[in-house]
């Protein structure tokens, strides 16, 4: 997500959500101990995230979604139905979903019907049978309604499921996935994912991914399958739905490349095309390869005020990005898409490296060099509010301070200063490859920072990421 003529979302209100209901206790088994149901617990209602300790859900970890999706621009109106395959990682008695609004109609667990609740976001869902530790099991939840994106403050902006004059413009980040598909919804449970989406004729449907097939569907819509065969964060999935111009090809490099313009900005779909692959085999040439099956961009006529770097196909909102902005959600294709954060306050890990691609970006195209953007920077009065805010512990009611995206690419750029470009590149590609479709940490970056090094850096790190001040330079 991009900050600088982007107005960003500046405090998080977390979604209203409610204590899991309690599983009933049930009978004694002939043996005067209690049945396997009650044996097994019940997941825990949050991941276990403590600035958001609502968000996700314990018990399980999901491997796959299978979403299918039928949307009414004209009514607003949603039909859903989400098959989700998981392993429990606990004896699971009853197990929670993440799942805002909706009409929730049926729910099955292995086939078999399966009792649920509703508790603000939290969907609580008790198998016909418990479920052993180890066991893999496929949650089907048909709901249906209209989607309530969420809506902060003045500050905040809108995100998830937003309806359009044409469609949907859908940016679900932090936990706005949701507002339209039930979800273990934290990027600490990566996953795949199938999108089938019925619209009518005329709309086209975006999901991540590429698509395997458009074909007419009952009542005369269309339907679009699209498939991401790399593991995502909830948050990244998307499935923009409106009238597009579009223009497909390959990169220069041989990669995939798909732009998509609201007809509103018709005139900036070759240019969102040709830079987007033009940025992409570039990002290729400094952190490695391309972590995904197709690159590109997304311009939706929606105001939303930020763009958001969908995996595989960054959404911006109502605006014509400059190359600042795609260099930016691109790096982030192997900086929080490809490499996720495991926790929200690790979220540096994201925007910090996201917005040194920037510096990069600029000093590759003779623009600039990031020594003199991180001098500038740091220039900065020293009561401004950069310095107060530590980026490397962010906080849950102010997620996207500016600090997250400045300080953090200033502490890439003391850390290149102080390891040199040769072993610094070397850190960025080895830390894409070694984690590459995975979580990451802070503690983990510094560890392979200082063995690729052979220095000692916690200092360094606790300068910039971890202290209410201006670091000395």
């Amino acid at each position: 997500m991009t900050r600088g003529a982007v107005a960003l979302l500046a405090t998080l209100n977390l979604l209203a959500c409610g204590a899991a209901v309690e599983p009933s206790k049930g009978s004694t088994g002939s043996d005067g101990s209690p049945p396997a149901a009650a044996r097994a617990g019940a997941g825990a209602p949050g991941i276990g995230d403590p600035h958001f300790p609502l968000d996700g859900n314990g018990g399980y970890d999901v491997a796959h979604y299978a979403l299918e999706i039928g949307y009414v621009p004209a009514s607003k109106h949603l039909d859903g139905e989400a098959t989700i395959r998981a392993t429990a990682t606990q004896p699971l008695s009853r197990f929670n979903l993440d799942l805002h609004g909706f009409k929730v109609s049926e729910v099955t667990v292995d086939g078999a019907a399966a009792r649920f609740s509703r508790d603000g976001d939290e969907l609580s869902v008790t198998p016909a049978k418990p479920l052993a530790q180890g066991a893999e099991f496929a949650v089907r939840v048909a709901y249906s309604g209209e989607p309530q994106p969420v809506r902060g403050s003045s500050n905040l902006g809108t995100y998830g499921f937003i309806p359009t004059k044409d469609g949907a413009f859908v940016t679900a980040e932090p936990n706005g996935a949701r507002t339209w598909f039930p979800a273990n919804d934290h990027p600490a449970d990566k996953a795949t994912f199938d999108f089938k989406i019925t619209v009518p004729r005329g709309v086209t449907a975006l999901a991540n991914g590429e698509l395997l097939s458009r074909k007419p569907a009952a009542g005369g819509g269309t339907t679009f399958t699209w498939r991401e065969s790399n593991p995502m964060v909830t948050y990244l999935a998307t499935a923009t739905l409106g009238k597009f111009r579009l223009r497909e090809g390959k990169t220069a490099g041989g990669i995939p490349n798909l732009a998509a313009t609201d007809p509103r900005y018709a005139g900036a779909l070759d240019k969102l095309y040709e830079r987007s692959g033009e940025i992409t085999d570039h990002w290729v040439k400094v952190f490695g390869p391309y972590p995904f099956g197709s690159t590109g961009g997304v311009i939706d006529d929606f105001s939303a005020g930020y763009a958001l770097e969908n995996q595989t196909k960054p959404m911006y909102g109502g605006f014509e990005p400059d190359e600042s902005i795609i260099a930016h959600e691109l790096a982030h294709q192997w900086f929080g898409n490809s490499v996720s954060i495991k926790r929200w306050k690790d979220l540096w890990l994201n925007e910090g490296f996201a917005t040194y691609a920037e510096w990069l970006w600029a000093e590759h195209r003779g623009d600039s060099t990031a020594e003199q953007r991180f001098r500038t920077a740091l220039n900065r009065a020293a009561d401004d509010a950069i310095w107060s805010y530590p980026p490397g512990d962010t906080r849950p009611d102010d997620l996207f301070h500016e600090s997250v995206y400045l300080r953090g690419a200033m502490t890439l750029h003391a850390l290149r200063q102080e390891i040199g470009d040769d072993t610094f590149f070397k850190l960025l590609r080895t830390w894409a490859a070694e984690h590459e479709h995975g979580n990451a940490t802070t503690d983990q970056f510094t560890a392979l920072a200082e063995r690729l090094s052979g220095k000692q850096l916690g200092s360094l790190f606790d300068a910039w990421l971890f202290q209410p001040r201006r670091p000395a330079v």
